[in-house]
């Protein structure tokens, strides 16, 4: 009992890690390159940072959302199928 509960919270901390580092590595590209834009021309605009980032997750969320919503849904199913496994050995 106490291996599946450990498989089911790796199993999550994986899936959650797929799903963020599409919208974290894009998050963090735009803040290195309007960071690398202010350095150079020295504008120092807090909403500068904000928007390109806003824009830059929506578009990674639109593309890739499907793929994101699928590798989900997979994951709930498996959590679902083990149930009775779970269940057998409680």
């Amino acid at each position: 009992m106490d291996t599946s509960v450990v498989e089911i919270a790796v199993q999550t901390m994986i899936i959650c890690a797929k799903l963020c580092a599409p919208i974290l590595v894009v998050s963090l590209a735009i803040g290195l390159l309007v960071s690398l834009f202010q350095s150079v021309t020295q504008i120092q605009e807090i909403t500068l940072t904000f928007v390109p980032k806003l824009i830059g997750v929506g578009l990674v969320l639109m593309l890739s959302g499907h793929w994101m919503l699928g590798e989900l849904i997979g994951f709930t199913n498996h959590l679902f199928d083990m149930v009775p496994r779970l269940l057998q050995t409680a």
